[in-house]
């Protein structure tokens, strides 16, 4: 094996572990970068191993995961009632919450979108309960997205080995 197929086997390793950094982190694209790491493992093999087959069901799983964390957060406001501005308010959340570490990525979101709410309808009830609603969607987004991460390395491992 040469130096550059070393290289490029550690970039598809890398791809896929901060993907899955990347599926809890809002700041990276986790899914595409686990699906990146596998269609390029698979690349590096010719295909022999993981295949056109293989690569369109981890490919569905990767639009499944955008399509639950585009969703969820929304769906999730959207419940309780919530304004346009409180969706506003927990997507500028979500951006300031990249600056605050771990406890803004989990918090900034659902302050973002009481505070939206709370803009929007001078209620401190309701917006409490956008930003909870908000909050949750989120949470249950990142876990049912690292479900599916795994899922993917579990069924590209499996094609590799079997």
């Amino acid at each position: 094996m040469s130096a550059t197929d070393v290289l490029l086997w550690l970039i598809a390793g890398l791809l896929v572990l901060v993907g899955l950094a990347g599926v809890v982190l809002p700041a990276l694209p986790g899914i595409p970068l686990v699906f990146g790491g596998l269609l390029m493992v698979a690349w590096l093999d010719d295909f022999q191993r993981i295949g056109g087959v293989t690569l369109a069901v981890l490919g569905a799983l990767a639009a499944l995961a955008w399509l639950i964390d585009f969703a969820a957060s929304v769906i999730g406001a959207q419940r309780v009632g919530a304004s346009p501005l409180a969706l506003v308010g927990a997507a500028i959340g979500t951006v300031v919450g990249l600056f605050g570490g771990l406890i803004g990525l989990l918090f900034a979101p659902l302050a973002g979108a009481a505070i939206g709410e709370f803009i929007a309808r001078r209620d401190a009830l309701q917006a409490a309960r956008v930003g909870l609603a908000t909050w949750l969607g989120m949470l249950l987004a990142a876990v049912a997205k690292v479900a599916i991460a795994f899922m993917m390395l579990g069924i590209a491992l499996a094609a590799w080995l079997f």
